[in-house]
């Protein structure tokens, strides 16, 4: 089966965003008196923030009164950073332009909500481009498993056998193989050597090297 169509994760991926959630989720938990390593933190990646702060809240023994609370106030927090000072990651353009050229359909699949989604849309000046935006956020599970990447494709009207999807996270890649999708992973630099992304199709260091040859590989 051919691939023609192609699904791009969001944070860490696309926008520069996780070191945001990073420090709003610091900030926040600070005023509950618990602060994050940079190492507790990269071990979460990839969820949801309700599942996030679930996380930490019951390693922390925090209890759950709080947990919708706190989950607005970093998603809100996150919100107002990527305004200030979201920065789009290396070569978004180059990946877009790359795909489209082949006349595959875009989509989008992350966990964040729609809000962010739009907004991140927006400022990395690719709305033209993305034709389906899904999200986790209301979903019953979010990554790893696969389901938001199976309603994007469905969305798209493609099957997941001609679906690419492009993951920064060790739970995003879980989830774009557990749709039975092929998956290009391109990890923060501190993490590049990891061993667990031997279960990736590919692993890039940046978008902008993707090219034909990768293409090929795939």
């Amino acid at each position: 089966m051919n691939l023609n169509t192609v699904i791009f994760d969001m944070d860490g991926l696309l926008i520069d965003s996780e070191p945001l959630w990073n420090q709003a989720a610091n900030e926040v938990f600070k005023q509950y008196g618990v602060s994050l390593s940079e190492e507790q933190y990269k071990t979460t990646t990839g969820l949801r923030t309700k599942e996030f702060v679930q996380w930490w809240f019951r390693q922390f023994n925090l209890g759950d009164a709080e947990l919708a609370n706190a989950e607005k106030k970093i998603v809100h927090l996150v919100l107002k950073k990527v305004k200030e000072s979201g920065t789009m990651m290396p070569g978004v353009h180059h990946i877009i332009n790359f795909f489209q050229q082949k006349g595959f359909k875009i989509g989008l699949a992350t966990s964040s909500p729609i809000e962010l989604i739009d907004l991140v849309v927006e400022r990395c000046g690719i709305q033209q481009y993305i034709q389906v935006k899904t999200s986790a956020e209301h979903l019953p599970f979010g990554k790893p498993h696969p389901q938001v990447y199976l309603n994007c494709a469905e969305a798209l009207g493609s099957n997941v056998h001609e679906c690419i999807c492009f993951e920064d996270s060790f739970n995003g890649l879980i989830a774009a193989k557990s749709a039975r999708m092929r998956c290009v992973v391109v990890p923060h630099h501190s993490q590049i050597k990891d061993e667990r992304w031997g279960a990736a199709d590919l692993k890039l260091s940046s978008l902008q090297n993707f090219g034909e040859l990768h293409f090929g590989l795939l």
